[in-house]
């Protein structure tokens, strides 16, 4: 059993969204890269007496995608990509959780469009602070790579060069803010 940073207590820790970021990058035409956030999520982290005790659980709101071009959102929310009207959510929940210190690596199950696979995210501790209203919160940054066609993603277009217009792999990176329940 590792134990936890003596800072960050057991219990139950909601998502504040907004000091919470889920965002995405897709590598466009071969040539750049797009980014995007999705603006709605909610969850909770259960923070046990070890590492290994803990959970998350955290739900996103497909149709809340921003790329900052309407019409590109617009096409995401279809069935060509998250279908948002079917699967107006994609989950989280994990499985394990390893690590010491600020370093660890969360294993949970992803779903996107009624899909499910196991990725495993690698987590980094920021800390925990009291803000000015007594607030106690605590901060985590996460990232792991997915290919998209696992779960349904598989719209594309050819270029005239060769190649594909959007790229199979898609960087998720999270910036991520808890207050104590």
């Amino acid at each position: 059993m590792t134990a936890l940073p003596t800072n960050l207590t057991p219990g139950t820790w909601n998502l504040d969204p907004s000091h919470t970021q889920v965002a995405f990058v897709v590598r466009h035409a071969g040539i750049s890269k797009v980014r995007g956030t999705f603006t709605d999520v909610e969850g909770a982290l259960t923070v046990g007496e070890s590492v290994e005790d803990s959970a998350l659980n955290v739900a996103v709101e497909t149709a809340s995608i921003d790329t900052r071009n309407q019409g590109r959102d617009e096409h995401l929310r279809t069935g060509d990509f998250f279908q948002a009207d079917e699967f107006p959510n994609l989950t989280f929940t994990s499985v394990t959780a390893t690590g010491a210190g600020e370093d660890w690596v969360l294993k949970g199950d992803l779903t996107i469009k009624g899909i499910t696979h196991q990725v495993e995210l690698e987590v980094e501790y920021n800390g925990t602070a009291t803000d000015p209203f007594g607030m106690h919160r605590a901060g985590f940054s996460a990232q792991t790579t997915i290919n998209r066609k696992d779960w349904g993603l598989t719209w594309n277009a050819p270029l005239e060069t060769g190649g594909l217009l959007l790229s199979e792999k898609i960087k998720l990176e999270l910036e991520a803010e808890f207050v104590r329940a």
